[in-house]
């Protein structure tokens, strides 16, 4: 009797949580299989998917205390409150806490040395966040918010890896070769230029006028269709790097 009762609440939160997972997943296969000249062992996609998670926890343990600090320093109603939110504290924590574990994991691994490596890592630890955050997401707010996310949130956090992979696969090869003022320029553009496109996701999705939502519609068509190609440009031109 008690197996009937709970049955369908069951297979309710089983549909979300299936929901919240399936769009990484699919984009997490999709990367791996673009890797054509030596994939990452199953180890190393654990760890990643591992670091994407822990990272997401760090985020926001960080966009809670800095969103304090901002509430007491910053009048809500200024500008200013809009752009330090979505570009200085929910962009920079998050990409911030995927670099950091990303690092942490991949960097002094003999399983990088190839340039592609780069985005393989990059965009498997912002899944791993993307999923975690997707799960907590659904859980409250139910399947719409799948729905939505999986084309908009989801796909937008593997877009901001694919440029962090970039300059972080690049930085390696520097690194390799003894340049490293160079590789340290795109290890900050790694960390950089995927902030300042999360900030402006965030910042553009907020604006509640017409006219944003139609620049928030053509920001992420560009944003995947660029990210798309250079997938496979940097797939196709994949180089080892020792």
């Amino acid at each position: 009797m008690f197996y009937f009762l709970v049955a369908p609440y069951l297979v309710y939160h089983g549909i979300l949580i299936a929901a919240a997972i399936i769009p990484a997943v699919f984009l997490m296969i999709k990367v791996y299989r673009s890797d054509k000249l030596e994939r990452e062992s199953p180890y190393m996609i654990r760890h990643l998917i591992r670091a994407g998670i822990l990272s997401a926890l760090l985020a926001l343990v960080e966009e809670r205390v800095l969103s304090v600090i901002l509430d007491i320093t910053v009048p809500m109603e200024s500008p200013l409150y809009d752009i330090i939110l979505y570009f200085g504290i929910v962009a920079f924590a998050e990409e911030s806490s995927k670099y950091l574990f990303m690092k942490k994991e991949t960097w002094k691994s003999w399983e990088f040395n190839c340039q592609f490596d780069g985005v393989v890592y990059a965009v498997f630890v912002s899944l791993g966040f993307a999923l975690w955050e997707n799960i907590s997401y659904v859980m409250m707010y139910g399947f719409g918010t799948a729905l939505v996310r999986a084309v908009t949130a989801i796909p937008g956090h593997a877009c901001f890896g694919v440029f962090m992979g970039i300059f972080y696969g690049i930085a390696k090869r520097l690194d390799y070769r003894g340049e490293n003022i160079a590789s340290k320029l795109m290890r900050f553009l790694a960390l950089v230029i995927p902030a300042l496109l999360h900030g402006a996701y965030d910042y553009i999705a907020t604006m509640e006028s017409e006219d944003g939502s139609g620049y928030f519609i053509g920001f992420i068509l560009i944003l995947f269709v660029v990210s798309f190609l250079l997938v496979g440009k940097t797939a196709k031109e994949d180089k080892v790097i020792y």
